[in-house]
């Protein structure tokens, strides 16, 4: 049986047609069905053009299979995953291709409790049966519902109760929804504020969704996506700046220069309020980047605790831990009260009452770690054979490591460096990051040594 392209390790994506269509997404959910046997499933869709015939798709295959279908609409994937956990039903799908091109779409798939379905928990059976299509008759008298609801006032109730209104002052905040699925929840949030009296001022960009995203796919992990932003926080004057993708289940902040944050340095800073919560607790962290996230962990008392990356592995480690707080230096970032699942909106709101409570800017509060940890930022680079690669730059470093693991690709310690190298799953790609103690200048000799082994490989 040949695998259907649009199956993959975490999620289901693929390019609109052939990979995936309206019959691909009616047997999705009849195989979801088939699968979990669920009685009740919410289901909702981000901007692209094709997620709501998409989604009503899926929706119609779910209840032929006899399940009872609620949708909430245009949604983040956190918004699915909430309403999961909050309704306490039995699974969620998000259709939603986040920053891929315009022309692909996608689902994610979760579970009671908003448990990730991915290959190792389910997808591949899902993706068996949609290849095989050989699903019972549809019984009408059997047929489930179709519903649409919403949950926003229940999901901004929860969002607000990371803070203490108390502690806020005033703050200017640029916010860029890149025309994705964020606008609606910033809005309620604005109105939140405002009823509770929290003098804070959203300036809005690109804040209309629009499924053909006039000003670019939003991904703000990518240099050329960041400019919008830093330029609006620069004019105005503002304190922060905040930017979705397009289904927002990451946020990623500029300081008041309008200058990038990698999202490593935003796990340090909520690590220490999680800690300062709940003293003594357990913090789940990525290999790619981590000597600073650990250094923090363990100065207020915490435990860190290394995963694999990718949100179905930390999402387990947490479970397992029962760690309060789980961050990706890609900018997931996991929440225990969030049922263990990531969101991009809670992230900003705990950074802009920290910054209150300290009286400082980001750029103060962040400043030390970037010049103690100091990093090259993901490089992607393109090869024939990956492994090939992999084995050849692990032997050039292994020998005179202090240190190595293969939890996630390879990662290799040495004294006052340190480096983490793993393959796509989905791609002829090896992903590179580098890290250094305090040395910018040995940072940027080995990032080009090992750029440069790989350029011979190639």
């Amino acid at each position: 049986m040949t695998k259907l392209s649009c199956f993959k390790a975490y999620d289901i994506r693929g390019q609109l047609g052939e990979e995936l269509n309206e019959d691909i997404a009616y047997r999705i959910g009849r195989a979801y069905a088939e699968f979990i046997k669920p009685k009740v499933v919410v289901v909702g869709n981000d901007v692209r053009l094709t997620s709501k015939s998409l989604k009503l798709a899926l929706s119609s295959g779910l209840r032929d299979a006899g399940v009872n279908v609620l949708d909430i609409g245009l949604a983040g994937t956190e918004e699915i995953y909430f309403a999961t956990f909050h309704l306490a039903i039995d699974g969620g799908i998000a259709v939603t291709a986040s920053h891929n091109p315009i022309n692909y779409n996608g689902m994610k798939l979760v579970g009671a409790g908003a448990r990730p379905i991915s290959s190792n928990t389910g997808l591949l059976d899902i993706e068996r049966l949609v290849k095989l299509n050989k699903f019972s008759s549809i019984n009408s008298i059997n047929m489930g519902s179709y519903r649409q609801i919403s949950i926003l006032d229940a999901y901004i109730d929860h969002l607000m109760s990371y803070l203490n209104p108390a502690h806020l002052k005033t703050l200017k905040l640029v916010i860029n929804s890149g025309n994705g699925a964020a606008g609606h929840v910033i809005d309620a949030l604005e109105n939140r504020f405002k009823q509770l009296k929290i003098p804070i001022t959203l300036i809005k960009i690109h804040h209309q969704p629009d499924g053909t995203f006039p000003n670019g796919i939003p991904n703000p992990q990518l240099p050329e996506c960041r400019q919008d932003t830093s330029n609006i926080v620069l004019a105005h004057g503002a304190d922060i700046g905040i930017a979705f993708d397009s289904d927002f289940d990451r946020c990623f902040l500029f300081n008041h220069r309008g200058e990038f944050i990698e999202g490593y340095y935003i796990v340090g800073l909520l690590a220490e309020v999680f800690l300062k919560k709940e003293p003594g607790a357990k913090i789940v962290y990525d290999p790619r980047l981590n000597w600073n996230t650990i250094e923090l962990v363990r100065a207020i008392g915490g435990q860190p605790i290394i995963s694999k990356s990718g949100h179905a592995f930390i999402k387990q480690c947490m479970r397992k831990e029962n760690a309060i707080y789980g961050g990706e230096m890609s900018a997931h970032h996991y929440f225990r009260d969030f049922s263990y699942c990531d969101s991009g909106m809670i992230p900003w709101l705990l950074v802009i009452e920290l910054l209150c409570v300290k009286n400082k800017t980001l750029e103060q509060v962040i400043k030390h770690r970037i010049a103690t940890y100091p990093i090259s930022g993901e490089i992607n680079f393109k090869l024939v054979n990956p492994t090939i690669a992999m084995e050849y730059i692990r032997t050039a470093y292994q020998q005179y490591a202090l240190y190595s693991d293969e939890i996630d690709g390879i990662n290799l310690e040495f004294t006052d460096w340190r480096f983490n190298l793993r393959s796509s799953n989905t791609e002829p790609v090896v992903r590179l990051n580098v890290e250094s103690r305090a040395n910018k200048t040995l940072l940027n000799k080995k990032t080009n040594e090992i750029l440069e082994l790989l350029r011979r490989i190639h």
